[in-house]
C-alpha cells in the first residue's frame, strides 16, 4: 500500500493511478537493489542534453510525436508495432520532439527504446512514465532522454520538489504533467518552466479537450504551455495556438495514421 503519510496533497489517490504507482515503486526498488543514483549519473553524463523547451520555442505550433506501444484502454496500438520507424517518420513530417513511454506493464513500453531512438534522431527526448522515485530520474539520464515527466496527481509537494531539484542534478528537463487546478497550484511552487494539461483523466481514460481552455489561465506565469491528449485535427490546435499553447503531444493519433509524416504536416499547416 501507498504511504498515506506521503500524500501531503490530501487527495486520495484513485485504484488505477495507485496501482500504476506500486507497480513502478516496485520498479525502483529493482532498479535500486542492481545500481546506484551515483553510478547512473555518471553514464547520463556521457550524452549531451537537448532542450526541450528550446525546440518548443523554435517553432509553432510544435509537435511532441509520442512512441507509446499500448494503453490500458485501447489496447496495442498498432500491428508490427517499432519505434524506430515511426520517429523517422516523426522527423520528416517536422516534429519538434519524441516523447518515448517507457511503463512496460501496461503499456508495453522498454526504457531501452529510449537510448535507441536518440541514436537515430536529434529531437529531444521526453521519457514518459509514472516517475516515483530518484533513482528513475537517473536512469532516465543514463538512457539518454533530455527530458522527463512528472505527474502531480501521483506526488506530493515534497516529492515534486525533491524530484525536481534530482532533475537539474541530471541535467535533465521537467515537463510538468497537471489534470485540474490543484495540480497546477502544486507544480507552481517548482517555479516550472514547462507545464502539460493532460485532458486524460487519468482516473477513468476519459478525455475532455475543455480542459486546455479552463486551465489555460492557470498556468504558472513564464512557463510554456502544452497540450496533451484528444488531439486530432489543424484547427483544434490552431485554436489552442491563438490560447496561449506552443506544445502539442500527440500520440495515439500519430501511431495509428499510415502515414504519420503526412499527418504531423496537416497538424501544423496554417503554421
Amino acid at each position: 500500500m501507498v504511504n498515506e503519510h506521503l500524500n501531503t496533497s490530501q487527495r486520495p489517490i484513485p485504484a488505477i493511478l495507485r496501482t500504476l504507482q506500486e507497480e513502478s515503486r516496485g520498479r525502483a526498488s529493482a532498479l535500486r537493489a542492481s545500481s546506484s543514483v551515483e553510478s547512473l549519473l555518471e553514464m547520463g553524463r556521457r550524452f549531451p542534453r537537448r532542450s526541450l523547451v528550446n525546440a518548443l520555442n523554435a517553432q509553432s505550433p510544435a509537435i511532441i510525436a509520442e512512441v507509446k506501444k499500448a494503453s490500458p484502454s485501447k489496447g496495442v496500438f498498432r500491428e508490427n508495432f517499432a519505434p524506430l520507424p515511426l520517429v523517422k517518420s516523426y522527423g520528416q513530417g517536422g516534429a519538434a520532439a519524441i516523447s518515448v513511454v517507457t511503463e512496460p506493464d501496461r503499456f508495453l513500453g522498454r526504457t531501452a527504446w529510449i537510448e535507441t531512438i536518440r541514436e537515430s534522431c536529434d529531437l529531444p527526448i521526453v521519457r514518459k512514465d509514472f516517475i516515483v522515485d530518484e533513482i528513475q530520474i537517473a536512469e532516465s539520464a543514463a538512457a539518454g532522454a533530455d527530458a522527463i515527466l512528472l505527474i502531480a496527481r501521483i506526488l506530493t509537494a515534497d516529492e515534486l520538489a525533491r524530484f525536481s531539484a534530482s532533475a537539474a542534478e541530471a541535467n535533465l528537463e521537467v515537463l510538468y504533467e497537471a489534470h485540474d487546478a490543484h495540480d497546477l497550484e502544486l507544480i507552481g511552487n517548482v517555479e516550472p518552466r514547462l507545464v502539460g494539461i493532460n485532458a486524460r483523466n487519468l482516473d477513468n481514460f476519459i478525455v475532455d479537450t475543455t480542459l486546455f481552455e479552463t486551465l489555460y489561465a492557470s498556468i504558472p506565469p513564464g512557463a510554456v504551455a502544452v497540450a496533451e491528449s484528444g488531439l486530432r485535427n489543424a484547427d483544434q490546435i490552431q485554436g489552442l495556438v491563438q490560447t496561449g499553447y506552443k506544445g502539442f503531444l500527440i500520440g495515439e493519433t500519430l501511431i495509428r495514421a499510415a502515414d504519420p509524416a503526412r499527418l504531423i504536416r496537416e497538424l501544423r499547416k496554417h503554421s
